[in-house]
């Protein structure tokens, strides 16, 4: 059979692929140390997980009526609460996580050869959703020396015959998050053009030192008309393998995209509705999110300062996220023992083979100078690792 041109334009994860890789070495007895998770190594607090036991054993296990009413009532308070933003529930779209909603406004928005603007470094699936529904990604290189961050300047220069520029803050795969007023003299810049704004906040609830996360939409009573919010629970609440996410913006837009997901899922699962209905509404909630926040918090700065401390590797602090992204192309034309690292493919391989440890690539994210580091993981498993890194890398 042959495949459509559009699916043999996409990439595969190299995220998965690198975990495929340590699955095998782990199989054949190897002890691996992997940097490579996108998923906090926490258990989803038990009382989440109890009101899905309590929904199964109490047969909410059909299809949900008005797709989620209840779920899609407390995202509102939500976004009132925390956000200060005001929606009403045929505003908001519950779906399987945060990549559901994201592919499914893509869909529903992008004509073939529509220009979408992608800061990089980006999450590897951005561009791939984008190709998949038939657009175009132009893309905004920042690097280490930009903090990783566009300017209002940046946004005016690309935003000609755009239609749509994805915002990600806290990022992944840098670990940085824009500031409030930051943020804002981006909004003023996109405010000048007709780009819509695609505002993923998946990571709002897990930054640092004292950083501050502001909801895009927010900044500005114009741009709630023109921005998608896109969020889930798999990061803040532990809750990546439920696939439970939600995007908020205006009506018409919700209801294209809640008619595509008619024909694709139906609903999300009804009992896993039940366990997001309770991460929202438990007030044991924010207890469990902020002890998993602090203990990320400490372990992104003992993994920077260590990152910083190994021969010609410069990396910034983390702000947001649980991902360290250093810059190890010092190291590019040179050989580790026996391998000849020339970018950061070959540098993963290296570590990986040479040290067993794994890193993703940051050609993965549009960035070949980096690689990224996930300190989602114990504070013995991050220790053992860097030192792994830094014999080999002093070798």
């Amino acid at each position: 059979m042959e495949l459509s041109s559009r699916v043999k334009s996409v990439s595969p994860s190299a995220t998965i692929a690198i975990s495929a890789r340590v699955r095998e070495l782990k199989d054949e007895g190897v002890d691996v140390i992997s940097f490579g998770a996108g998923e906090p190594d926490f258990a989803t607090p038990p009382f989440i997980k109890q009101a899905a036991k309590d929904a199964i054993d109490a047969d909410d296990t059909k299809y949900t009526p008005r797709a989620g009413a209840k779920l899609k009532a407390a995202i509102v308070e939500k976004l009132k609460r925390e956000n200060n933003l005001e929606y009403t529930p045929d505003e908001i779209l519950v779906t399987f996580g945060g990549k559901h909603a994201l592919y499914n406004a893509f869909t529903v928005l992008l004509e073939p050869g529509d220009k979408v603007v992608i800061p990089s470094p980006y999450w590897v699936s951005y561009p791939e959703q984008v190709k998949l529904n038939g657009g175009q990604c132009v893309f905004i290189p920042t690097g280490i020396e930009k903090g990783f961050k566009i300017t209002p300047q940046d946004i005016l220069e690309h935003a000609d015959g755009a239609k749509i520029i994805i915002i990600n803050s806290p990022n992944n795969p840098t670990g940085i998050t824009y500031s409030p007023e930051e943020l804002k003299a981006l909004a003023d810049a996109i405010l000048q053009t007709d780009l819509i704004i695609f505002s993923d906040e998946i990571y709002e609830k897990l930054v640092y030192n004292g950083m501050k996360h502001v909801s895009f939409a927010a900044l500005d009573e114009r741009l709630k008309d023109r921005t998608l919010t896109f969020n889930s629970y798999s990061k803040a609440y532990s809750m990546t393998g439920w696939r439970i996410g939600w995007v908020a913006g205006p009506k018409d837009v919700i209801k294209a995209m809640a008619t595509v997901g008619s024909h694709q899922t139906t609903n999300p699962v009804s009992f896993v509705q039940a366990a997001a209905l309770e991460a929202y509404t438990n007030y044991d909630s924010s207890e469990a999110v902020e002890q998993m926040r602090m203990e990320f918090q400490k372990r992104g700065k003992h993994m920077y300062q260590r990152l910083n401390a190994l021969p010609d590797v410069k990396c910034l602090e983390p702000t947001g996220a649980f991902y360290c992204f250093p810059d190890v192309s010092a190291y590019y034309g040179k050989t580790l023992n026996g391998i000849e690292v020339n970018n950061s493919l070959d540098f993963a391989r290296a570590c990986l083979e040479l040290a067993h440890v794994a890193v993703v690539p940051g050609i993965a994210f549009g960035e070949d100078r980096c690689v990224r580091l996930s300190f989602a993981t114990s504070m013995e498993q991050i220790d053992e690792g860097l030192n792994r890194l830094e014999k080999l890398l002093k070798e």
